[in-house]
């Protein structure tokens, strides 16, 4: 790969490091995973020879930025504030560029059921779900909600809120009387919760990039977490998970993983980077399940191993894309 264009200098003449700030941090659920991904990011962008910062996103961040202006922002914030859209939003409102998906889509993609509602309305595959807010069943009454969801969507199931990442509040429940409490630590990380049949097969991380010439998928990731669900614990706690990269999987299905998350990345908008998680049943049918607008990237996350196993350098990954954000904007 070549390296990232460097902006002119104040006279034009001579160019100067192309001049990044990596957000990190944030106050939600995830906020360590965020540093670490941030962390993470800044050494490889330092090693890549960009002039990179890292700043939280707190109150100093838009004094900060319009005092020391960036060339491209690089948003490594996990949870609401780096994948809901509204920081984007923000970020748009003060004219400074930033890599990744535009608020609107963001919004759209950390929405899970929405989400899914429109990679189904595309004819791609996703398990059926119910998503309900806690007040349904405060006012009908918990026990007949759930028996209905069970009646329509039978055992085992997922239970995940309906908004949030790394697997925060997912559990798999597989008898009913489990449901219940599932339900309530779920409550615990959001108002809504999705519920959505559970579908046993082989489970992906589809990382995509768009360095200029359209969006492309990397080599798919096979997930083998040793207590067979990919929950928080099983992400972050070394040793509990396999990873295969590339998946071990027939090439005809790993051609299709990669179309399905091309396609999620174009059906929802999404722009310069994205990781869709999947499930391959034993007929090789790819079912989606999520897609994150903000992967992780820290030393053992699957955006990293993607890239590194289709032979391209992680640190001049992320530059050219901030390049390209900057040239965007200047153009």
């Amino acid at each position: 790969m070549t390296e990232a264009a460097a902006p002119a200098s104040a006279h034009g003449t001579e160019p100067h490091p192309l001049r990044a700030v990596v957000l990190a941090g944030g106050l939600t659920f995830e906020r360590e995973v965020s540093l670490s991904s941030g962390t993470q990011v800044w050494e490889e962008l330092v090693r890549a020879g960009v002039d990179a910062e890292i700043r939280d996103a707190d109150a100093d961040l838009l004094p900060g930025l319009a005092a020391s202006p960036a060339d491209a922002v690089f948003i490594a914030l996990h949870g609401a504030t780096g994948e809901d859209g509204a920081l984007r939003a923000v970020l748009d409102l003060a004219g400074v560029p930033y890599v990744g998906s535009p608020a609107a889509a963001c919004r759209l993609a950390w929405d899970k059921p929405a989400a899914k509602s429109v990679v189904r309305s595309a004819g791609l595959m996703t398990p059926d779900w119910v998503a309900l807010p806690h007040s349904t069943f405060r006012e009908l009454g918990a026990g007949a909600v759930l028996d209905l969801m069970v009646a329509r969507l039978g055992l085992p199931l997922m239970v995940k809120p309906a908004s949030g990442g790394s697997a925060l509040g997912v559990q798999k429940v597989s008898r009913l009387e489990e449901l219940p409490a599932a339900m309530v630590s779920c409550f615990a990380y959001g108002d809504t919760v999705m519920v959505e049949r559970f579908v046993e097969g082989v489970e992906l991380a589809l990382s995509v990039i768009d360095l200029g010439d359209g969006p492309q998928a990397l080599p798919a990731v096979e997930i083998v977490p040793e207590s067979g669900v990919f929950d928080y614990t099983s992400r972050y706690t070394p040793g509990l998970t396999e990873y295969h990269v590339p998946a071990r999987i027939p090439e005809d299905v790993a051609a299709r993983a990669a179309a399905l998350a091309v396609q999620v990345h174009e059906e929802l908008g999404l722009a310069d980077l994205s990781r869709t998680d999947a499930i391959v049943t034993p007929d090789g049918e790819v079912h989606f399940l999520e897609v994150n607008v903000s992967p992780g990237l820290t030393e053992t996350s699957m955006f990293p191993m993607a890239v590194e196993t289709a032979g391209y350098e992680l640190g001049e990954v992320l530059a050219r894309l901030l390049a390209r954000r900057e040239a965007s904007t200047a153009g």
